[in-house]
């Protein structure tokens, strides 16, 4: 009797919920190239922000004054708990994906939960936090009205800025709510398990990504404007 130890496309095989695509040669195949697109995927997300974090530091350099006096009108204390929210959210992602790896489907679910609740916190005190800056007029681009600066135009680029960075990445929280709770709907069936959790990880990386993103967009447009 063979004491080899299965590979994890072996294993999946073996599940009942599971099947090799046709274009794939084995599930180890099928594994490892869904693990590399999730990654290209991500590299192409990283792209994206990158684009618009260069643009931030272009117009930071240019209109400086501005810029400073403009984050001053940030709410730090809301930053400041959405990014304990998210950084809780991205523990519990992280725990989901092991708890899949043990076969727990309970604490599965749980934690799926857990992170699906932390999102949507982030996603309320950032819906108050824009009603706010529409009351005072801190809208982008020409819808731009509030008075008291300074440098009102440079003030207004900055919100315009800033607006397209944390809606883009507000967007992208809807999105991996929605997969999220994809995956706990999977999870509810029973089709995850140590012998098959991949879109449970697949989505945790996801999801990593975005409260990463979030925490370098914290102290960019909060602390140092």
């Amino acid at each position: 009797m063979s004491t080899t130890a299965p590979t994890h496309g072996e294993a999946v095989e073996k599940s009942p919920n599971f099947h090799v695509a046709h274009h794939f040669a084995s599930a180890d195949h099928q594994f490892s190239s869904n693990k590399m697109g999730i990654w290209l995927f991500l590299v192409t997300e990283i792209l994206l922000f990158g684009g618009m974090f260069c643009a931030f530091a272009i117009f930071r350099n240019w209109y400086l004054g501005g810029f400073v006096e403009a984050h001053h009108h940030l709410d730090r204390v809301m930053g400041g708990i959405n990014t304990i929210v998210l950084i809780c959210s991205s523990l519990t992602m992280a725990l989901a994906v092991r708890a899949a790896q043990m076969t727990s489907k309970k604490w599965v679910t749980i934690l799926l939960g857990l992170t699906l609740a932390f999102a949507a916190t982030f996603l309320v005190i950032k819906y108050f936090e824009y009603a706010h800056k529409f009351h005072d007029g801190l809208l982008p681009g020409k819808h731009f009205a509030a008075t008291g600066f300074q440098e009102p135009r440079e003030a207004g680029i900055f919100f315009a800025i800033y607006f397209m960075m944390t809606g883009i990445h507000g967007l992208h929280v809807v999105i991996g709510m929605g997969l999220i709770t994809w995956v706990l709907l999977r999870n509810l069936k029973g089709e995850f398990s140590s012998r098959y959790y991949a879109p449970v990880e697949g989505v945790g990386l996801y999801w990593h990504l975005v409260d990463l993103i979030w925490i370098y967009l914290f102290p960019l447009l909060y602390l140092v404007g």
